[in-house]
């Protein structure tokens, strides 16, 4: 039997990306899956016939997930058609990076609502959902920089300091119900936010990790099965990173 055979989850932002990877691997342990992204284009379109070849039941919804309301629209629609939830991955995000003193509102206003207010909206959404069933596991999509912080990145280190803090208070509230959440800190992952990166940028980033590479999407993914998963069944309120090192 697979590892998440009869589960259902929901993964937000997962048209490509690390998303896709988590939705993928998932439906790779038998998974049916709902994933959101902020339309459904091409690549969403792409991601859902990979994982329908995985032969489990798929469906991609578009929906903003900094809005309070669509989302809990999308995720009532998600219950009605799938008829339960059992693991929420919280990993919409974007960045807008600049240095501190020259970020205007707009760009720390965006990244907080999508990257940690998103998280709080789906949580809030599912929750009522996971206690009447007494089970289910959400796992929030932090960084190694929502840890350490980074130059450039004010608004989207708080974001994702914000999700552990989110996920520790999650882990706490609803504990009792039989609800785990924990968070994934990835740290220097290939992907095409990455590869946007100059040769000298990504040598500087490689320097500062013991592994001396880059991880890749599906080892952020590998850790995220073990987290909606029953072999973590006794791990909630953690900080996993997954950064070859580089946070140590």
């Amino acid at each position: 039997m697979k590892l998440l055979e009869g589960k259902v989850a929901i993964v937000t932002g997962a048209a490509r990306g690390i998303g896709k990877s988590i939705a993928i691997k998932l439906a790779e342990e038998g998974a049916d899956i709902a994933f959101t992204d902020l339309v459904i284009d091409e690549n969403a379109s792409n991601t859902q016939k990979e994982i329908e070849s995985l032969g489990v039941k798929v469906k991609a919804y578009a929906s903003n997930a900094a809005n309070f309301e669509e989302t809990h629209a999308v995720v009532e629609e998600i219950q009605k058609e799938f008829g339960h939830i059992d693991i929420l991955v919280n990993n919409a995000g974007i960045t807008r990076d600049g240095l501190l003193i020259r970020m205007t509102e707009s760009q720390w206003d965006s990244v907080i609502n999508v990257n940690l207010k998103s998280a709080f909206n789906f949580i809030h959404a599912c929750a009522p959902i996971m206690m009447k069933q007494r089970n289910g596991s959400i796992i929030n999509m932090s960084s190694v920089v929502g840890v350490s912080g980074n130059a450039g990145q004010a608004n989207y280190s708080a974001s994702k300091a914000g999700l552990i803090g989110l996920t520790k208070s999650v882990a706490k509230e609803f504990g009792s119900r039989g609800i785990r959440a924990n968070a994934i800190a990835p740290g220097f992952i290939e992907t095409e936010m990455t590869h946007a990166l100059t040769e000298e940028q990504r040598a500087k980033w490689v320097e500062n990790i013991p592994l001396r590479r880059g991880g890749t999407p599906e080892e952020v993914a590998k850790v995220t099965l073990f987290l909606a998963s029953d072999l973590s069944s006794y791990v909630s309120g953690q900080v996993i990173h997954v950064c070859g090192g580089m946070n140590t």
